[in-house]
């Protein structure tokens, strides 16, 4: 069974990031004065008094809004709530019972579902009068807390687990290939995930910076698990103006740091920039699977040879990730999307391979009698001994008699003879070299 899930709603600026980031434990959400910073759902693992559950951040809700981004952030919410097993709504203790809270209310008791309704910004521990206006919203006891002092979240998780289904296990989450979609601002990205998925679960707009947090979506595909984690666009530094997109910027290298396979984006009619090729750099020297998307393909005009002609041109901007998988796709026609996660599943599988031994030792032997290694006043470099000690990404220890013999032209020679022989299509290899004596 899956674990409960916990959706944390309410009116903007009443502290749900805070509360959320208190809860996990680390910083998740952004956390900003300004009205509207968490635009989208945010997911994170959660677990109180034994008892795992996944907590879903928000955007804040303001129903009768006419503006369209904010329109769209309670869309969000919406599908967050309809999700949930548990919802959290808070309110603003310090500032009372608005209009707003009450039509919120409204909205969360049409939904059913156990609801557990907090005071946030109690920080002084006295109780102000009008706190107990909250009391005529129609959901039980309001539980006063200070979610920036850590101060009554301990009683209202105990709250929160009070109103798990009966049925809800703790039990171990199956094992998924987490799929990183990244690039620059405004590639396609949430459009991508959306079309997978089969669900507006990630805004989408032509406005760059769109998408300004990290998204999991879980979802299954030919009988397999994945969680497609959407990022937001990743800009040149130069180009980052404020702190919420600076957040924004470090959260999207922390998902390439926790995925399986990275989809890099790259809009078809740009071709590859230098911020491409920063970004593919993250992906590779993380040790991640790659498989870069040319995206918009539809847009492009055609003529016999254009696609390969293309592919080379890619390749020859990215020649320290030749491995990498190159497909040409439009997220929004839908034009080769089952291969976007065909070939996700296969790098993430090349990642897991391991390569025997003496099959490994027998490659490297014969690779050195056919292309010797490179010597250095005399002495040459010795091979002794290959073992592959680690996989996702695979790892290779080489025994050798002088570490600084191993030119790097060398090393890569080795490289392309185990792809040869072993494959490991759209995932970088790494290599370690130790002398004797060295474990």
């Amino acid at each position: 069974m899956s674990i409960p899930i916990v959706a944390v709603v309410g009116r903007p600026n009443v502290g749900k990031s805070t509360f959320f980031n208190k809860v996990v434990g680390r910083r998740l959400s952004i956390v900003e004065d300004t009205p509207g910073v968490t635009r989208d759902r945010i997911y994170a693992e959660a677990e109180w008094c034994g008892r795992r559950f996944a907590l879903i951040d928000t955007g804040g809700l303001d129903p009768a809004t006419k503006d369209i981004m904010l329109f769209r952030i309670r869309e969000q919410a919406q599908i967050a709530m309809e999700m949930a097993d548990v919802i959290v709504f808070i309110v603003d203790g310090k500032a009372g019972l608005t209009s707003v809270d009450e039509e919120v209310s409204a909205m969360l008791t049409r939904t059913g579902k156990p609801v557990v309704l907090i005071a946030n910004k109690i920080d002084s521990g006295t109780i102000p009068d009008n706190f107990y206006d909250f009391y005529g919203l129609g959901l039980g006891e309001p539980l006063p807390i200070s979610a920036v002092n850590m101060t009554g979240l301990g009683d209202a998780l105990d709250r929160v687990v009070e109103g798990f289904p009966a049925s809800a296990e703790d039990g171990t989450e199956d094992e998924a290939v987490r799929i990183a979609v990244i690039g620059k601002p405004n590639v396609g990205k949430s459009s991508l995930v959306n079309a997978i998925t089969g669900e507006n679960r990630v805004i989408v707009s032509e406005v760059a910076g769109t998408t300004r947090d990290s998204i999991d979506t879980p979802f299954s595909y030919a009988g397999n698990a994945y969680v497609l984690i959407d990022t937001a666009g990743i800009r040149r530094k130069s180009k980052v103006s404020d702190d919420i997109e600076r957040y924004s910027v470090i959260r999207a290298i922390a998902a390439v740091e926790r995925c399986d396979v990275c989809i890099l984006m790259i809009d078809a009619r740009d071709g590859v920039t230098e911020q491409d090729k920063r970004i593919g750099g993250l992906a590779h020297e993380a040790g991640k699977g790659i498989v870069i998307a040319i995206n918009k393909w539809d847009l492009i005009e055609k003529e016999t040879g254009t696609l390969e002609a293309y592919r080379k041109k890619v390749y020859a901007e990215f020649p320290f990730m030749d491995y990498a998988l190159v497909l040409f796709i439009s997220a929004k026609t839908g034009q080769r999307l089952t291969d976007v996660l065909d070939a996700a599943t296969a790098v993430s599988e090349n990642r897991s391979q391991r390569v025997p031994t003496g099959q490994l030792n027998s490659l490297i032997q014969d690779a050195m009698l056919m292309h010797n290694p490179p010597s250095e006043k005399g002495k040459r470099l010795k091979i002794y001994y290959a073992t592959q000690v680690s996989v996702r990404p695979p790892l290779f220890s080489f025994k050798v008699n002088s570490r600084d013999l191993m030119h790097f032209s060398y090393a890569r020679y080795l490289e392309n003879r185990i792809r040869e022989r072993f494959g490991f299509v759209g995932t970088s290899v790494k290599f370690v070299f130790r002398e004797k004596g060295e474990t």
